[in-house]
């Protein structure tokens, strides 16, 4: 059978224009999407110039869907991610558009938009060193290390122009001030914390004042402020030592002294109370007997005044009992004779002792007798001296 016989049938034979048709009208179909998404027109005509136009329109279609590759990739560097510690701040040309959260996000990419990421958790620290001049005309060197929060990220890239770089020229301004109105001493000793809190304070006043109109801060959070030993230079090191071993020592003898004072003056409150009180209960004491010698006066005065001579009389002999009451030697003026006797009452009475501790021993009443010693007068005597 032949192929061709006359009606076209052969089957490895395109009928008419059909293939490049088909072809074609891909082709043109493509373009027209393309041109319709870039806003373009169709191109080529019907007939016998779609084939001549078939090359053209292929390249068209090519670089137009490298454009939308171009595009997608474009837009695919617009995705960003923010950490949980963190907030981006999106520049649209320069100017703040908007602040995103953590996680996934897009913005137009660049040059549209840009993002700023900052992290406002971390606290950062920063070190500062720098001599300086104290109120009492010494050169000191100072070392700070100061700690700061970005809290507010707007406020942060916004307010000031450069807030970490100003943070840096605030704090030598304020350490400068702090310390040329304190002296060395103060400074070196007890001072420290005192000049590390005012500091603080110092800074985030000073920033928080050169804040631009529509911010309420300027971004950064200080948060502690710490000073370190302070220096001295160099030429000056073997006086500062002196000075400060003579600082030691002051130190020193003020404690001792307050240890010793501590020691001393409770004993001295004792013992001022209880001769304050011996004096009272003196007083106490000298009062009463006046008064008692007073009123027994007075009652005596009374007695006299009713009788005289018995009165008289028997104070007469309470005055010989109370001097007589503690002699030991009485020596007697017989009326009418010439005799002078002498009673030695201490030996009697060391006699009557020395009878009585025998008793209690169990001696017998022989050996605790004692004969009478020459100069000891009789009985008779005794009578006589009691008239």
């Amino acid at each position: 059978m032949a192929w061709d016989d006359g009606n076209n049938k052969d089957p490895w034979k395109p009928r008419g224009n059909q293939g490049p048709a088909d072809l074609d009208a891909i082709v043109k179909d493509l373009q027209r999407k393309l041109s319709g998404l870039f806003g373009g027109r169709g191109g080529g005509g019907e007939g016998g110039g779609q084939g001549r136009s078939l090359g053209p329109k292929i390249g068209s279609g090519i670089a137009a869907l490298i454009a939308v590759i171009v595009i997608g990739l474009w837009a695919a560097t617009g995705f960003y991610t923010v950490d949980a510690a963190e907030q981006a701040v999106v520049l649209r040309f320069g100017n703040h558009s908007n602040t995103t959260g953590p996680g996934l996000n897009w913005h137009l990419p660049f040059p549209i938009e840009r993002v700023v990421k900052i992290n406002t958790e971390e606290v950062v620290s920063w070190e500062y060193n720098g001599s300086m001049l104290t109120r009492d005309e010494n050169i000191i060197i100072v070392s700070l290390i100061v700690q700061y929060r970005r809290a507010d990220p707007e406020a942060f890239l916004f307010s000031l122009r450069d807030a970490e770089a100003t943070l840096q020229d605030v704090t030598g301004s304020a350490i400068r001030e702090i310390v040329g109105k304190n002296e060395l001493d103060y400074i070196l000793n007890e001072g420290r914390l005192d000049i590390s809190s005012q500091a603080l304070e110092l800074l985030q006043t000073t920033l928080d004042s050169y804040r631009g109109e529509e911010w309420a801060s300027s971004g950064i959070t200080v948060y502690e402020v710490n000073m370190q030993e302070a220096q001295f230079p160099e030429q000056v090191q073997p006086a500062v030592q002196d000075v400060i071993k003579a600082s030691a020592d002051r130190e020193r003898l003020i404690y001792e002294a307050e240890t010793y004072q501590n020691q001393i003056l409770p004993r001295a409150e004792g013992l001022a109370v209880r001769q304050i009180e011996d004096a009272e209960a003196y007083r106490a004491q000298v009062v009463n007997d006046a008064l008692g010698e007073s009123s027994r006066f007075s009652a005596i005065m009374r007695e006299y005044q009713q009788e005289p001579e018995v009165t008289r009389q028997r104070i007469h002999l309470e005055t010989l009992e109370a001097i007589m009451r503690n002699s030991t030697k009485i020596l007697v003026d017989t009326e009418g004779g010439n005799n002078l006797l002498y009673l030695p009452l201490d030996q009697l009475m060391q006699q009557r002792s020395t009878a009585g501790n025998s008793m209690q021993t169990g001696q017998s009443s022989t050996s605790a007798s004692v004969p009478p010693q020459s100069g000891i007068p009789a009985t008779g005597t005794d009578r006589n001296s009691r008239r």
